[in-house]
C-alpha cells in the first residue's frame, strides 16, 4: 500500500458520505431519526456511527488513544448538522494524511483502547476506516432507498468514473 492509494480510498470515502448526506437532506426529521433493523436503529444512528468512527481512528492515529462512542446520533438535529461536523473531520484527517509517507504507511501504531494495548500496521488501521464506513454505508443506502431517496450506486468504480470521467 502506498500514500498515493490511501488518498484515492479516502477521496472514494468523503465521496460516498457526501452522496448519503445529500440524500438525507431530502428527508423529513422523523424519517432520518425513524427506527429501522439496522444496527445503529436510524439512519442518523448509523451515520453518526460512520463519523464517529472516522473521527476516533483519527484520534487513535494522533493520539495513540481510543476515543470512541464521542459522536451519537443525538447530537445531530438534521442531516444538515451532521455534514458540517464531517466536513470539520474530513479536513482534520485531510491534514494528518498530508503528513503521512509511504514509509509510515507500514509502521506499527500502539494504541490503548478500553485498557489493553493494540498494535496494528498503520496502513491497516486506515485501509480499515474506509471499509468500516462502506459497510454502514450500504446499510444506510437501503433505509435511504426505503425511504424513496436512493444514493444510486456507490461504488468504488462509480466514483472514478465520476473523478475521472
Amino acid at each position: 500500500m502506498n500514500i498515493a492509494a490511501i488518498k484515492d480510498i479516502y477521496e472514494y470515502n468523503y465521496w460516498a458520505n457526501k452522496l448519503l448526506l445529500s440524500k438525507a437532506e431530502g428527508l423529513s426529521a422523523e424519517q432520518f431519526s425513524q427506527a429501522t433493523s439496522f444496527s445503529w436503529r436510524s439512519l442518523r444512528g448509523t451515520l453518526a456511527h460512520i463519523l464517529d468512527g472516522e473521527h476516533g481512528w483519527r484520534v487513535i492515529f494522533q493520539q495513540g488513544v481510543a476515543k470512541f462512542d464521542v459522536l451519537v446520533g443525538a447530537q445531530f438535529a438534521d442531516a444538515g448538522a451532521m455534514r458540517e461536523r464531517w466536513l470539520e473531520d474530513e479536513a482534520e484527517m485531510w491534514a494528518y494524511l498530508k503528513g503521512v509517507s509511504n514509509a509510515d504507511l507500514q509502521e506499527t501504531i500502539t494504541f490503548d483502547d478500553s485498557g489493553w494495548t493494540v498494535k496494528r500496521t498503520l496502513w491497516h488501521c486506515l485501509w480499515h476506516v474506509v471499509n468500516h464506513g462502506m459497510q454502514h454505508r450500504s446499510e444506510c443506502a437501503a433505509m435511504l432507498t426505503d425511504f424513496g431517496q436512493s444514493p444510486g450506486d456507490i461504488d468504488f468504480t462509480v466514483f472514478l468514473y465520476q473523478r475521472d470521467g
